[in-house]
């Protein structure tokens, strides 16, 4: 099967995951796609397949040299993001682009520009898998899955090929911030691994944010607006108060690069209690400290203005910049970037500007960079992906592990 066939397959199941769960998987109909996967793992030969009770598919390609080669593990999630539905997806290959707007629903007037989404000009002459403009595409991470699958069958098929023991794991919840929840990082039993999400072939990232989350509950007072002087206290407007104080600049429309940020999500109530979701971001840990600290001073500014108790924080982080545990083994970003030269590929080492299930596995012992898979613009309805970028991204794993294996 061609990784395009694998990636067609697998978007048409809807895997969406979903927030404020406190169960693993949080949505059950992310079972579904695991037990195909693990299905297909079992019929191309991969030993080992395990289905585990939170939803974690693992596998094994075995060794086919006796000589002792790092263990290597391969990382894609099933899920899909929250934002957009990834219910009845409808894929659609358009073949050959040629650099003008993609009309993705006529009826809708949903287009695809290069001028909006300046990437389209880097595949021009590429097969694009595009979406009909009513959902997401699911080629986050759905491609890195296919991508996987591939150099599976293909190693599991060519056993004269030498290579030390690989490692499959795919996950669920990623979306949601819990897909290492699970995970069996001394059962997976890999000394090295990358998670193969997004972006660009030829990405390879190893700095992350540092993150947290924040719920901020503020309370006040409700009175008839008729006779409210000297006696409302408007939750809402508090609210506004509150984020007015956090720095312009310092929001994710306004940044790029290792600027870090704070983004308001979610906000909801009325005038007697409101609600406000933020994440708080940074790649340097001691500015990340600094704009937790900030948000705390201005909760504890205004309560003192407002009245004790007026404003509730509720901060947890949610996980740290892996660079600092990539970075004492050099030879995990050294073996892909000479995988991409031999192959062509120009390496694009850059920061993610958001987290992976990579970040976590890190700080868990298993160092654990990401690679591009060749898709664009996830968690909306102008996702894409590069048929020939999944094809590339499939010949880079293979050539990654000839690495490991020399």
């Amino acid at each position: 099967m061609a990784v395009l066939d694998r990636f067609i397959k697998y978007v048409r199941y809807d895997t969406q995951s979903e927030e404020g769960k406190d169960c693993l998987p949080s949505t059950d109909k992310q079972w579904v796609l695991a037990r195909e996967l693990v299905r297909e793992l079992e019929e191309i030969g991969a030993g080992d397949v395990t289905l585990s009770d939170q939803c974690y598919v693992y596998a094994t390609i075995p060794a086919t040299v006796e000589r002792e080669i790092p263990v290597l593990g391969l990382i894609a999630h099933m899920d899909t993001a929250t934002e957009m539905s990834g219910c009845n997806v409808r894929p659609r290959v358009v073949r050959a682009y040629d650099g003008s707007d993609i009309v993705l629903n006529e009826e809708l007037g949903i287009v695809l520009s290069p001028q909006s989404y300046p990437s389209l000009k880097e595949n021009i002459g590429h097969d694009l898998v595009v979406t009909d403009g009513t959902t997401l595409l699911g080629a986050d991470d759905k491609a890195g899955i296919a991508e996987i699958m591939e150099m599976a069958q293909y190693l599991l098929s060519h056993p004269e090929i030498p290579h030390g023991t690989i490692r499959i794991g795919f996950t669920p919840d990623e979306e949601v911030g819990h897909g290492v929840n699970g995970f069996d990082v001394k059962g997976f039993g890999a000394k090295y691994a990358y998670t193969v999400d997004g972006g660009a072939v030829g990405e390879l990232e190893y700095e992350n944010f540092n993150a947290a989350g924040v719920k901020l509950t503020i309370q006040g007072s409700s009175i008839h607006p008729g006779s409210a002087k000297g006696k409302m206290k408007n939750a809402l407007l508090l609210g506004m108060e509150f984020h007015s104080m956090l720095p312009v600049s310092e929001n994710p429309a306004y940044t790029e690069g290792y600027e870090g940020f704070y983004h308001l999500g979610e906000m909801e109530g009325g005038v007697e209690e409101a609600r406000m979701s933020y994440i708080i971001r940074d790649h340097d840990r001691v500015k990340f400290e600094e704009k937790k600290d900030r948000f705390l001073k201005i909760a504890a500014y205004l309560n003192e203005k407002y009245g004790n108790g007026t404003f509730t924080v509720d901060l947890k982080d949610s996980y740290y910049n892996m660079k600092e545990m990539i970075l004492p083994y050099p030879e995990i970003l050294d073996h892909a970037i000479a995988a991409m030269k031999e192959l062509g590929i120009t390496p694009r080492v850059q920061p993610i500007r958001g987290g992976t299930d990579g970040a976590r596995l890190s700080y868990l012992g298993l160092p654990c960079p990401n690679l591009g898979t060749g898709a664009y613009n996830g968690h909306g309805k102008y996702e894409y992906v590069s048929v020939q970028g999944m094809e590339q991204s499939v010949e880079l794993l293979l050539k990654i592990v000839e690495q490991y294996s020399r």
